[in-house]
């Protein structure tokens, strides 16, 4: 058991989930969930979505080790195993997570499997965001991003019925968590107690459609244009979060990368195939990721690949469509 391992716990008859300890160059701590087979062929980093702490994808983490993956779940800062709670005195935003913590979790990730194995850096919703900006400012964290239900959430690359929700959203829910000393999430049913700074960050994202962190030296759509990963992207059909439109607007900022793109739908998932419930259901969107990799599952038929989505606006599917 690698140096920081607190004892092992088991669900069910699953592979017993490691608790790696974490702490970040400014004091923050946390732990990472990690779930490791016994010859591992691929190692993932997972970023969870917004509000979600790291257990809820146990499940998900059991099912592609289950496939061969040695997985580890990073813990957003705020939630779950985080030392630090949003408020008055304890801001944070994009730049903490991509410089401070992301860091922090690769290095004990390495220190687990090594630097030998393919590693992955994946996430759902704004994990998937955040996971596609790091590999961009470190090319060297991954060599592919898996995304689930994940997409820029610009307000242009929706339907309308959900776009003039996301605009309004981007200039409410900012005041809200400056009024609060955080946003109540909870409260109003959009994440958890989010950080003031991470909710600006977010937001401005909302607006214009670029990503961009306060104190970050590095132009993040620069680096995003000149990552060259392979993406492999899973679309939940009913996902009114992350529609088809959402995520080609986020691909399209990344017009290099080698792009495998699957929809699934509530036959192939087992459960509805929205934002959410595919995590109680995890096994379809295990395959298809895990497909491409040696010794497991054959590689899904369901694919529609891309080389580079544009990253014009007058490239993505119509908005009233996105969602099929």
């Amino acid at each position: 058991m690698p140096p920081g391992t607190a004892p092992s716990t088991t669900i069910a008859a699953d592979l017993p989930v490691q608790q790696l300890e974490v702490s970040a160059a400014d004091g923050h701590r946390w732990r990472l969930h990690a779930v490791i087979p016994a010859e591992p062929t691929v190692c993932v980093l997972w970023l969870p979505a917004l509000g979600i702490a790291a257990r809820h994808y146990l499940p998900f983490a059991q099912a592609l080790a289950a496939r061969g993956a040695g997985v580890f779940l990073h813990e957003w800062r705020g939630h779950g195993s985080s030392s630090l709670r949003a408020g008055r005195d304890c801001d944070w935003g994009y730049r903490e997570l991509l410089e401070v913590d992301l860091p922090a979790s690769e290095k004990v990730m390495e220190d687990a499997l090594g630097s030998a194995l393919p590693r992955v850096l994946g996430g759902h919703s704004l994990g998937g965001q955040l996971a596609s900006c790091r590999l961009a400012l470190s090319p060297r964290t991954a060599g592919a991003i898996w995304l689930v239900g994940s997409g820029a959430p610009w307000w242009r690359a929706f339907r309308r019925a959900v776009r003039w929700w996301l605009l309004i959203a981007s200039r409410v829910l900012p005041w809200l968590a400056r009024v609060n000393g955080a946003l109540p999430g909870r409260r109003i049913g959009f994440g958890g107690r989010e950080a003031v700074g991470l909710i600006a960050d977010w937001a401005a994202t909302a607006r214009t459609g670029i990503y961009a962190a306060p104190g970050l030296q590095t132009d993040l759509e620069a680096a995003l244009a000149n990552a060259k990963p392979t993406i492999d992207a899973v679309v939940l059909a009913g996902d009114w979060y992350a529609p088809t439109g959402s995520l080609h607007w986020l691909l399209g900022k990344m017009p290099q990368a080698r792009v495998a793109l699957t929809t699934l739908d509530d036959t192939a998932l087992g459960t509805v195939a929205d934002h959410f419930q595919w995590m109680q259901r995890p096994d379809a969107v295990a395959a298809t990721l895990m497909g491409g990799y040696p010794h497991q599952e054959p590689a899904r038929a369901n694919t529609g690949r891309a080389e580079g989505f544009g990253g014009d606006a007058d490239r993505l599917p119509p908005s009233d469509t996105a969602v099929r």
